[in-house]
């Protein structure tokens, strides 16, 4: 059966948008895989969503892990046109939030207007960090990375000269608002991994 031009074209804006979403793959992060290789941005996004699907049952009561997942899966696509920061690194927040903001607007604004909407509506709420499924799905996109850097070696905090200290200030607080049993477990593994150093 042949789509209707409507369907056509719903589907010629869905495509354009997934074929510009490709070019997530092509940002490079901060954060170093295990292997000791810089994480492009879609890796995260992908590896977050595993991340939330396997561990939503840490998750604070009354938490969505369907839609923590979706807004995982886009959160950070708004670094096609703005790119990544890393945490620890030093950033005009005013100016980044701004740029932020005109990607998503211009990135999901791609879809078929509803569609389009409903993303960006997911995008905000992600930034904003205020719902329960939010500051799950915030707190994961902390938690990821310490994890990696465990696993290769030190990874961006070697890079950042981040000490156990800093860590802990910057970190701990976002990982524990929306996650405190992860930080609970992951706490003590940080602290052994700088007082081997």
């Amino acid at each position: 059966m042949t789509p209707s031009q409507s369907e056509s074209a719903r589907l010629d804006a869905q495509m354009a948008f997934l074929m510009e979403a490709d070019r997530l793959k092509a940002i490079t992060r901060a954060t170093r895989n295990h292997d000791g290789r810089f994480e492009n941005s879609a890796e995260h996004s992908w590896h977050l969503a595993l991340f939330a699907l396997v561990l939503g049952e840490h998750a604070p009561e009354g938490i969505s892990v369907e839609r923590v997942i979706r807004m995982l899966l886009i959160h950070d696509l708004v670094e096609i046109d703005a790119g990544d920061v890393p945490f620890f690194g030093e950033v005009d927040e005013a100016a980044k939030t701004a740029e932020e903001t005109a990607a998503a607007e211009r990135l999901f604004g791609m879809l078929p207007q509803a569609q389009g909407a409903d993303l960006l509506a997911l995008w905000h709420e992600f930034e904003a960090n205020e719902t329960p499924d939010a500051r799950f799905a915030k707190s994961l996109d902390r938690f990821q990375p310490p994890n990696l850097n465990l696993a290769s070696g030190g990874g961006s905090w070697d890079d950042y000269n981040v000490t156990h200290d800093v860590f802990e200030a910057r970190m701990g607080p976002k990982i524990r608002h929306g996650a405190p049993a992860l930080w609970d477990w992951l706490a003590p593994r940080v602290k052994a991994f700088f007082s081997r150093r």
